[in-house]
C-alpha cells in the first residue's frame, strides 16, 4: 500500500464527522436545501453527489419517508445521508429492505447516530488513524453484524474512491 496514498486520506478523513442526530435542522427544508445540505455534508468523502430527483426517487421507493407539505425534516436527512453513503455497496432494494428492518428494533435518532459513529471508526482504521476498531453501540445482534459489514463495505469503497483519485492526479 502507498504510505503517500493513505496519509492523504488519514488527512482527508481526519477531522470527518457527521452531525449527529440531534445537530440535524428539524424546522424543514425543501428538497432543494435538503440536497444542498446534504452534499455539503458528504462533499469531503468523495461520494457520488445526491441530485433532488434521486432523493424524489427514494421517497418513491419509500426508502425516505414523504416530505410533510414538501418540507424534510431530521428523520429524513438522517436516511437520506445513511443512502449517500452506503448506496455504492448496496442495491436500492436491499437497503430500503435494511431500513425496514432496523425500524422494527431502533428510533431514527439511534440507528442514525449508531451508523455515524460505526462510520467513522470504520474510516480511522482504514485510514490508519486508529489500530484497532472500536466497539460501537451496546447491543450484539445479526441485524448489528450486517449493519457493520455494510458501514465496512461504505467506508472501503470511500478509501478505494478517494485512492483512485489520488492515482489520477499522479499520473496527470
Amino acid at each position: 500500500m502507498n504510505n503517500d496514498i493513505k496519509s492523504v486520506f488519514a488527512q482527508k478523513v481526519g477531522d470527518f464527522r457527521f452531525p449527529r442526530y440531534s445537530e440535524l435542522p428539524n424546522v424543514g427544508l425543501y428538497l432543494e436545501q435538503i440536497t444542498k445540505y446534504t452534499n455539503g455534508i458528504l462533499a469531503p468523502l468523495g461520494v457520488a453527489e445526491l441530485t433532488p430527483s434521486m432523493i424524489s426517487n427514494y421517497v418513491k421507493k419509500g426508502l425516505v419517508d414523504s416530505p410533510v407539505k414538501k418540507l424534510y425534516y431530521a428523520e429524513h436527512l438522517a436516511y437520506i445521508l445513511f443512502v449517500g453513503v452506503v448506496k455504492s455497496v448496496m442495491a436500492i432494494d436491499d437497503i430500503s429492505y435494511l431500513y425496514s428492518l432496523q425500524k422494527t428494533i431502533y428510533p431514527c435518532d439511534v440507528a442514525y447516530d449508531y451508523f455515524c459513529m460505526e462510520f467513522e471508526n470504520m474510516l480511522a482504521c482504514i485510514a490508519g488513524i486508529k489500530e484497532k476498531a472500536d466497539d460501537v453501540g451496546v447491543t450484539s445482534t445479526e441485524l448489528k453484524t450486517a449493519l457493520r459489514s455494510v458501514i465496512i463495505c461504505a467506508a472501503n469503497h470511500v478509501f478505494v474512491s478517494n485512492s483512485l483519485a489520488e492515482f489520477r492526479k499522479k499520473e496527470e
